[in-house]
């Protein structure tokens, strides 16, 4: 996949076709064949190998399959979007996708929408104009999607967040963490690094991201992902854990003896991993595509149903409202979400403030 290099040269050549008069976003002569669609593809597109555990250098194992077929529902969706970023058009080619997978492809297409954004700034934005219509119902994945495409292009972060819903924006830096941790591994998941242009809560917000690659990239291996998160600086593993849990359980691979094995190893950080869980319960539940493992991944690492755990994520939005600069509303409905789901033993987390944890690059 190529990098935020690439993407940046991209955006002249792109601006010349924008210019074209026979492509209009909403006009009678736009499709896939029209100037843009086609220049995009050809300077953005993504191979479905790109999705490849084996060529990623990931753990393989039973489960890179299941998670090979996200990675390719993924690209389908971006790739569709690039070749014709329309409302209309492009809903009915995310329709297509299987309903297990089709919060992947939302996620795809809004990598390509929200870097066709930032590239052609002047034109009405075609991410907002997916999340008004069918999109809604994947706001959280249209969300961590935006996130890609923060990581691809050197845009000021706090002005880029400004775009998105003041609750939810916290996910694009999930996103922008998941994309770190899935193509530049050593660095992040190895030599520990934060990107240096993020500040305050959004390390935090990273981290969280960085935690669901996790998930992927030791091929839904307990012992492997436990012992990853071993290896950060103990502040930093709250936040990993949450991740793993909301990958665990959105986008599954692992058999129900395998979510036992990652409640017990996640120890003191259970609450954590419960509060990923529920993010995937509501994000599920919200599009109308749950799945069986989903359910089964709930009563692992939650201890309650998918129901009753995205019933949580909805009573803890009462009366919210942030603590602090350092502190935002979405930390703290995170905190509240994995203290209201079922009790359990675990010893309180390490703190962890905007100054610690991570190497900064």
């Amino acid at each position: 996949m190529r990098g935020a290099i690439s993407a940046q040269q991209a955006v002249y050549k792109l601006h010349q076709a924008a210019a074209v008069p026979s492509w209009q976003i909403h006009g009678r002569r736009a499709g896939p064949g029209h100037a843009v669609g086609r220049l995009a593809r050809a300077l953005l597109g993504i191979t479905p190998d790109e999705a490849s555990p084996a060529r990623r250098g990931f753990h393989v194992n039973a489960a890179a399959q299941d998670l090979e077929e996200v990675g390719r529902a993924f690209v389908c969706g971006y790739n569709a979007a690039l070749l014709d970023p329309r409302p209309q058009a492009l809903e009915s080619r995310l329709a297509l996708t299987p309903p297990a997978m089709r919060g992947f492809a939302y996620e795809g297409a809004a990598m390509a929408l929200a870097l066709l954004d930032l590239m052609l700034p002047w034109r009405a934005s075609l991410w907002q104009q997916l999340h008004a219509g069918s999109g809604a119902r994947h706001t959280y994945m249209l969300h961590v999607g935006a996130g890609w495409a923060l990581a691809r292009l050197p845009v000021a972060v706090d002005k880029y967040l400004e775009r998105f819903d003041p609750l939810l924006r916290w996910l694009v830096v999930d996103g922008y963490g998941f994309h770190e941790g899935y193509f530049h591994a050593a660095a992040t998941l190895g030599a520990h690094r934060i990107p240096a242009r993020l500040a305050g809560y959004a390390r935090r917000a990273f981290d969280q991201g960085l935690g669901r690659s996790l998930w992927f990239v030791c091929g839904a291996d307990p012992q492997r992902v436990a012992h990853s998160i071993a290896s950060f600086a103990p502040p930093r593993q709250d936040d990993l854990w949450g991740g793993v849990g909301l990958a665990a359980t959105y986008a599954g691979a692992a058999p129900a003896p395998a979510l036992q094995s990652l409640a017990l190893l996640a120890r003191q950080h259970a609450g954590a991993l419960a509060q990923g869980a529920a993010f995937a319960a509501k994000a599920r539940l919200h599009a109308g595509n749950p799945v069986p493992h989903n359910e089964l991944a709930c009563h692992i690492l939650a201890r309650t149903s998918l129901a009753a755990a995205a019933a949580v994520t909805d009573t803890c939005l009462d009366g919210l409202q942030a603590a602090g600069p350092g502190l935002p509303a979405y930390e703290i409905w995170r905190r509240r979400i994995g203290e209201a789901l079922p009790a359990r033993e675990r010893a309180q987390p390490p703190m962890r403030t905007a100054a610690t944890g991570g190497v900064v690059s």
